[in-house]
């Protein structure tokens, strides 16, 4: 972005701009914070730059099953909660699972309880040979749609901490047997879905990712709900019959995390 770019969206002139990026001015907090939304700085990194200037960080960080986030948390497990019988979570910035719903549960039966302990990373148990990667038909074409995203996180973020699970996941060994459609399948999908093999067959899901809208706090805006829809309408029958059949010992249409009675998912 040009500074005369950054000058119009923020309406200020560029010989301010230039000031204050030269250091010939002095910027107010405001005029930070509203330079910062301009270039939709993260929360977390407004905070660095505030402090940078002499000022004291403004958004709060709170952990997702304080009291304070008590809300946002109860409508985020009713979001996942409604979304059954399909697969839904909530993960954090580092691809932490945070809570998910029962359906997930049946699809990542006879992963290594190992990854499935809290804090249980989606990336890693979906690709980690002893994860979900044996079971997934079209791993070459899922994990290279999961490596371009997890790069285009660290572009933006330059988070240390993605970075390396982005160094840890190409390093892990390549399945034999396990491919991705040709050319020609690929020209007549509408996006990329997660193919994986069942007790009851292939099921087949598109995802899709919800972030909240004006957050102002940062654990709420690195917050996101992937939530998985059927591809085709034999994965949609089988999601039912799984729910039908469920465990009736147990109702709950959640699985949270973080939380010392939830150490491992159990469908």
């Amino acid at each position: 972005m040009s500074q005369l770019d950054l000058a119009c969206d923020a309406e200020i002139s560029t010989k301010h701009l230039s000031f204050l990026e030269t250091g010939r001015s002095r910027p107010s907090r405001q005029m930070l914070l509203h330079l910062a939304a301009c270039l939709d700085v993260p929360l977390r990194d407004r905070n660095v730059l505030l402090a940078a200037a002499g000022f004291a960080p403004v958004f709060q960080e709170r952990g997702f099953s304080e009291p304070a986030l008590g809300l946002v948390r109860r409508n985020v497990e009713a979001v996942l909660a409604a979304h059954d019988p399909n697969p839904a979570l909530a993960v954090d910035r580092h691809w932490t699972m945070l809570a998910a719903n029962r359906a997930l549960a049946y699809l990542v039966t006879g992963a290594d309880p190992t990854l499935l302990r809290p804090p249980v990373n989606v990336l890693r148990l979906s690709l980690h040979p002893a994860g979900l990667a044996s079971r997934i038909v079209n791993l070459a074409q899922w994990r290279a749609h999961v490596i371009a995203r997890l790069r285009r996180q660290i572009d933006v973020s330059g988070d240390a901490t993605l970075a390396d699970l982005l160094e840890e996941i190409r390093d892990y060994p390549n399945l034999s047997g396990i491919g991705s459609p040709g050319a020609d399948d690929e020209h007549d999908m509408i996006a990329i879905p997660v193919r994986l093999a069942t007790i009851d067959g292939v099921v087949s899901f598109f995802s899709t990712t919800t972030l909240f809208g004006t957050p102002v706090d940062i654990t709420v805006s690195e917050l996101a709900i992937e939530a998985f829809f059927p591809a085709d309408a034999e994965t949609a029958e089988t999601m039912r019959r799984v729910a039908q059949r469920g465990d009736t010992r147990d109702r709950s249409p959640l699985v949270v995390f973080g939380r010392a009675e939830s150490s491992v998912i159990t469908p």
